[in-house]
């Protein structure tokens, strides 16, 4: 459809609408998924209207077709229903509007839609968004509780009034959307970012009330699932009850069987945690008085020995002993210091008996030469030489007489 065009030969509306539609009219037939959102049979009328949306996006296109072509599923498609149409395009140049022109109409059954509700989960699992290790725990006690479900719904009563029976002062972050139909994936997704975006909310909630396998299609929704996955927060899927399993459950951080049951599972009772706290600390109590009465029997035991009852009992024993080793040690000492003296004596004895000294005084005298030699020989002395004698008082000299 290249045109050459300018601002100053354009083209008419009519014309573009024209060459619009003679592009769309080359256009085949198309198989087309969705679900039906308006559903318009005029009595009389051999056309019926229909608009065809997308469940997992906002978008959605008109559809008409001829009364035979609908009354042959007339029986079991109505609003809310999934549908796969073969239908082709069509231009309606007056309006400018596109539509799909049905020739044949097919509902989706159960069926069908589980078989591809498996496939998507075979898919999401094997890319690893319901891998146990990506699973992020729940607080303790959260303070902030995003809550995902409908308005005023049974879901939305239920998590409310037991979650604050369990604990009073738990605060909630409500976002009311549809939980079924056209319009709940986008919703879904949008509440379910929002309240991750907030720091305070320690935990998200997505609930909802039973239902049967086409009521429960948005949860398991792939752009829903992957929102999921990419959250921050801790994520609680409660929707419906113990055997609905949305592809949700998988990929949330903790699966509630029911909105009571996430309630019980995301809030901690009060009174059992009051419990829990009181038999803890008859516990601790029960540890410190036993430890304090095993240290007070160790303390008796310890003041009962006789070192403690009479602490000067020892000393004196000890006293006693230590003056019985003092005189045992001076005995000894003296025996040893009287034997070393008579010894002493009798060495003194001989020794002074056998000294030079005791000689000389008996009368006898020794001779030295003038160097100091003692003369022991005559012949080593020459005549005329002087010698000194010494005696036992004292010394003088001597001449030799030739």
């Amino acid at each position: 459809m290249a045109l050459n065009t300018s601002a100053e030969t354009p083209l008419p509306v009519g014309e573009v609408s024209r060459l619009i539609g003679g592009w769309i009219d080359r256009l085949g037939a198309v198989w087309v998924e969705g679900q039906i959102t308006q559903l318009s049979r005029r009595p009389g009328a051999g056309v019926v209207f229909l608009t065809l949306r997308d469940p997992s996006y906002d978008i959605s296109v008109s559809v008409t077709c001829y009364r035979q072509v609908f009354d042959a599923v007339a029986d079991v498609v109505s609003e809310g229903a999934r549908v796969v149409v073969l239908a082709k395009p069509e231009w309606y140049a007056p309006r400018g509007q596109l539509s799909l022109r049905a020739a044949e109409i097919r509902p989706v059954g159960v069926g069908e839609l589980l078989a591809r509700l498996e496939r998507l989960k075979k898919a999401l699992a094997s890319e690893g968004l319901f891998a146990s290790e990506r699973k992020k725990s729940l607080p303790f006690l959260p303070q902030l509780i995003g809550l995902v479900c409908g308005r005023a719904s049974a879901a939305e009563r239920d998590v409310l009034e037991n979650a604050r029976h369990r604990w009073p002062a738990v605060r909630f972050e409500v976002r009311n959307v549809a939980v079924q139909g056209v319009h709940a994936v986008p919703q879904v997704v949008q509440a379910v970012k929002e309240l991750d975006a907030i720091d305070d909310v320690d935990v998200i909630i997505v609930a909802r009330g039973g239902g049967n396998v086409e009521d429960l299609l948005p949860f398991s929704d792939e752009q829903l699932v992957r929102t999921v996955a990419e959250c921050r927060t801790p994520v609680v899927s409660a929707i419906g009850h113990e055997p609905d399993n949305p592809l949700l459950d998988y990929v949330a951080d903790l699966r509630a069987s029911t909105p009571t049951d996430a309630a019980k599972k995301v809030v901690p009772d009060v009174g059992e945690e009051y419990e829990r706290v009181r038999m803890l600390r008859d516990r601790a109590r029960r540890c410190v008085r036993a430890v304090v009465d095993r240290e007070e029997r160790g303390l008796a035991h310890a003041l009962a020995r006789p070192s403690m009852e009479d602490p000067h009992r020892m000393i004196d024993e000890r006293a006693d002993h230590v003056a019985s080793l003092l005189d045992r040690g001076r005995r000894t000492l003296g025996h040893l210091l009287d034997r070393a003296d008579s010894e002493l004596t009798h060495t003194h004895a001989r020794v002074v008996a056998l000294s030079p000294a005791a000689t000389l005084k008996r009368g006898y005298a020794v001779l030295q030469k003038a160097d100091g030699h003692v003369v022991r020989d005559p012949d080593e002395v020459g005549g005329d030489e002087v010698l000194r004698a010494r005696v036992a008082e004292g010394e003088f000299t001597v001449r030799v007489d030739a």
